[in-house]
C-alpha cells in the first residue's frame, strides 16, 4: 500500500497454531515485533546507535485481530510512521494474508527513542525524524512526546 513499506514476510507453521488450528495471539506480537526492527533500520537505527546506548522501548501496543490465520498461510507485514513527538513516535503494522489480500491483524505502537545507559525517553534523533519524514512525508508532526 502507498505510505507503507514491508517489513516482514513468513508462513504460518503449523506449531504456530493453537489447539482450533489458529495462529495463537503471541506469535501475531513476534512476527510485528520482528518487523518493527525493519522499520526502524529503514529510518536510520543500527548497530552504530547501539554502540552510542541509543534504542527505543514501546510503552504501548494496541492490536486488533480481523481475519484468522492458519497454518500455511503465508502473510506479510507492512509499517510505516503516523505519527512523530518530541520523543516518541507512533508506528502502525499490517499484517495481510497473501494470498487473499484479507488484513489479518493491525498494530499502532507507541515508541519512545531510548537512552540505554541513563534509562529514559531522550529526543528522537534528528537524523531518526528527517528519515521518517522523508519515507512517511504525511505523518503527523506533534510538539511534543506522545507518551
Amino acid at each position: 500500500m502507498s505510505g507503507e513499506i514491508e517489513c516482514y514476510r513468513g508462513v504460518v507453521h503449523p506449531w504456530l497454531c493453537d489447539a482450533m488450528g489458529h495462529m495463537t495471539t503471541r506469535h501475531y506480537i513476534a512476527m510485528f515485533d520482528d518487523g518493527s526492527y525493519h522499520l526502524l533500520a529503514a529510518l536510520g537505527f543500527g548497530p552504530d546507535m547501539l554502540a552510542r546506548r541509543i534504542g527505543f522501548a514501546d510503552v504501548n501496543l494496541n492490536t486488533s485481530f480481523k481475519a484468522e490465520l492458519a497454518a500455511g498461510d503465508l502473510i506479510v507485514v507492512s509499517g510505516r510512521v503516523e505519527k512523530i513527538g518530541g520523543k516518541s513516535m507512533i508506528t502502525r503494522y499490517t499484517m495481510r494474508n497473501l494470498a487473499s489480500g484479507d488484513v489479518a491483524a493491525d498494530l499502532v505502537a507507541t515508541t519512545v527513542q531510548f537512552d540505554l545507559s541513563a534509562r529514559r525517553a531522550i529526543e528522537v534523533l534528528p537524523e531518526i525524524r528527517a528519515n521518517a519524514l522523508r519515507l512517511f512525508p504525511e505523518a503527523e508532526i506533534a510538539a511534543g512526546s506522545m507518551d
